[in-house]
């Protein structure tokens, strides 16, 4: 193959060649998704090993559910009101504590249950406090030509913890308990602290008002304007909500007699998202992200359908993979379409409500998915969730063509960003 055929297939690696802040936070998200990503899987395995209830570990998202749209919705507004680095790193050391709470509970003779359930709630707390503020960030500091080669970047960031995390947390946590995963998560998050300390200040923009319920009403009225931006929203949640299994993997790993696979079934889906993005060269000339958003989610849907039929392991596996690069299609479409349209002064409030479609949807998805296995059975809260997933994204697009017919060259609301972030570059006032 030609240069300049794998330069059309590899990632744009732009981003890291424009700043030295995405440098940062590229390296300090690969840390600290690799170390979640360990506790996230020794989370649900311990409330699992301590009750052998599926119903207690969906529960978990009932917990994280109230704590993150709260805080959620509040990290935004106060994302666009104080400096967002400050922001980051001390929510990234109060998540480090969090850590530290389950390597000790884990260390006790006999381990508590309702710590684990208390982390939890507070993991979702500082999550939906900080996440508004990374995803703000951005767009600040990569030029908007770049953005959707950002969000592959971004992706293959998060992947490289995805796989790595869970992959090697079944194995840490088979051969040397939970609290050898828990003390790489404290670790983590120290190396993530001291990255962060290296970010450029990211103040407010000039005149931001202080956080308040009506700034949050704003930014939500916005959104609700703008057919594009609701769209996004509303795709991820129901594709979430309906088809996100996760918390039940252990479970059908004990029906398909497969529990040494439980760690490849929580990788899997990284597994397709990373090849994607490893091939994301095509992004780049991508102008139709509306489209993108609905294809990947109804792909998601297909493929865990797909696994809830699958009699064998690594036909599951091979479902898995498909849904993770059909989630990572749909995420870069949303990520960029968000990029290229919001205005600065409201980014941090629609990166907020970006938190509750991003995370309430997985939240509530572990509650469906755990009680209806406890209904119905684990396979059919796999198959069904996907079937509903596939119609309701249907429906959706029906209902909201400026979704499907979004174009980065001719939307209003990309060109009027597009037009202050080269004015910002040029020194003049947007």
């Amino acid at each position: 193959m030609s240069t300049s055929r794998w330069t059309a297939v590899l990632p744009d690696f732009g981003p890291f060649r424009s700043g030295r802040d995405f440098r940062l936070l590229f390296y300090q998200g690969t840390v600290t998704y690799f170390g979640s990503f360990m506790a996230m899987i020794a989370l649900p395995l311990q409330i699992k090993h301590l009750t052998g209830s599926p119903l207690a570990v969906g529960a978990m998202g009932a917990v994280e559910l109230v704590p993150l749209v709260v805080f959620g919705l509040y990290g935004g507004a106060l994302a666009d009101a104080v400096d967002r680095r400050r922001m980051i790193l001390l929510t990234e050391a109060g998540l480090g504590v969090l850590a530290l709470v389950l390597l000790v509970n884990a260390l006790l003779p006999d381990p508590l249950l309702w710590p684990l359930y208390v982390v939890a709630a507070g993991v979702s707390a500082l999550s939906g406090l900080q996440r508004p503020a990374l995803d703000s960030l951005m767009a600040r500091i990569v030029p908007h030509e770049q953005l959707a080669a950002a969000a592959a970047l971004g992706g293959l960031r998060y992947q490289f913890g995805a796989i790595a995390g869970p992959a090697l947390a079944g194995v840490v946590v088979a051969f040397a308990g939970h609290a050898a995963a828990y003390s790489v998560t404290v670790l983590g998050f120290l190396a993530s602290v001291l990255l962060c300390l290296r970010l450029s200040p990211a103040p407010p923009v000039k005149g931001a008002e202080r956080p308040s319920l009506r700034g949050i009403a704003e930014g939500a009225r916005y959104a609700w304007s703008r057919p594009v931006l609701l769209g996004t929203y509303a795709v991820d949640l129901a594709a979430m909500f309906f088809a996100f299994p996760n918390a039940i993997y252990p479970f059908l790993a004990d029906e398909l007699d497969a529990v040494w696979a439980l760690g490849l079934m929580y990788a899997a889906g990284a597994v397709g998202s990373l090849v994607l993005g490893m091939t994301s060269g095509w992004t780049s000339r991508i102008r139709r992200h509306g489209l993108l958003v609905v294809f990947g989610a109804a792909v998601w849907g297909l493929a865990i359908a797909g696994a809830g039929a699958s009699s064998g392991i690594w036909l599951v596996l091979l479902c898995l993979a498909v849904a993770g690069a059909g989630d990572m299609a749909s995420g870069l479409g949303r990520a960029t379409i968000w990029n290229q349209t919001i205005p600065e002064e409201l980014r941090g409030r629609l990166a907020g409500i970006e938190v509750l479609s991003y995370s309430v949807g997985p939240q509530l998805g572990q509650v469906r998915a755990g009680t209806m296995a406890g209904w119905t059975g684990t396979r059919s809260a796999f198959w069904g969730g996907g079937l509903a997933c596939v119609a309701s994204v249907a429906v959706l697009a029906a209902l909201l063509p400026k979704l499907i017919s979004y174009d980065a060259d001719t939307d209003e609301d990309a060109l009027r960003r597009r037009a202050a972030r080269e004015a910002e570059r040029a020194g003049a006032p947007a």
